[in-house]
């Protein structure tokens, strides 16, 4: 698997005095030194973290790819087709949140879904789309164009108990085998953290992580550089035998 690192809470940290550090162009450098496959950010509508010069910037200086999270709004549809990220994922977007807080109900905006990603498409951006893990979202997924899906799996991150947890992995584990059947790539993130992140090694398909607030949380205690080396060590996981590994 790859991971991504949503860099946005490096930007919440310089929005709350209004200043010019911590840059989260900066921290994208580090990140992708240190392992990042990629770098996410959200552009929300209220502009809480992320403001479109971090956007701008990021595009001429992310040698990886730039992930783009994104509302249907119609102003930040309109600026992801100015910016040209290489790939963005819908996601559903609530003024009143502290984070998103679920999947996109595809199924029950399915023609706006649609217009969007064919907007999106052809203005040469990959497009996600941000479901929970049920197959009746992740059909919709399919029907819409979209090529990729990222599951929510905030649900399995939140598990308090080993059996909860379980049944939550469970549950991403035929949602990825669905979305596979249905011909969709799988991508997966949410509240994944050093704990519970070597558990998304039994989901099938999943070809990327997406992983923020932990990573940024880490490194306040351990520097950027440290905390997604460590992250990267336990997504990348081990070399699969044939590919470079020694036999014991």
């Amino acid at each position: 698997m790859k991971l991504g690192v949503n860099i946005d809470h490096v930007a919440t940290l310089r929005q709350v005095r209004r200043a010019a550090l911590p840059d989260p162009v900066a921290a994208a450098a580090i990140a992708e030194m240190a392992g990042a496959d990629g770098i996410t950010v959200h552009l929300r509508e209220d502009r809480r973290h992320i403001q479109d010069r971090d956007v701008e910037l990021l595009l001429r200086t992310v040698t990886t790819k730039l992930n783009l999270e994104m509302s249907l709004a119609p102003e930040i549809v309109a600026r992801a087709c100015a910016f040209h990220p290489h790939c963005a994922c819908l996601v559903p977007e609530r003024r009143e949140e502290v984070t998103t807080e679920g999947g996109l109900d595809v199924r029950g905006q399915l023609a706006a879904v649609r217009r969007v990603v064919r907007r999106l498409e052809r203005a040469g951006v990959i497009v996600s789309l941000f479901v929970d893990p049920v197959r009746a979202q992740i059909s919709a997924a399919a029907e819409s164009g979209a090529p990729f899906i990222e599951l929510h799996t905030g649900v399995f991150a939140r598990a308090r108990t080993e059996g909860a947890r379980m049944r939550a992995l469970a549950a991403l584990q035929r949602a990825a085998a669905f979305a596979h059947e249905c011909g969709l790539r799988v991508n997966a993130g949410h509240g994944l953290d050093y704990h519970n992140v070597h558990l998304m090694h039994q989901v099938p398909f999943v070809e990327e992580l997406n992983i923020g607030h932990a990573i940024i949380a880490r490194a306040v205690m351990v520097g950027l550089d440290r905390a997604v080396r460590d992250m990267a060590a336990l997504v990348h996981g081990p070399v699969p035998m044939g590919q470079g590994a020694q036999k014991p």
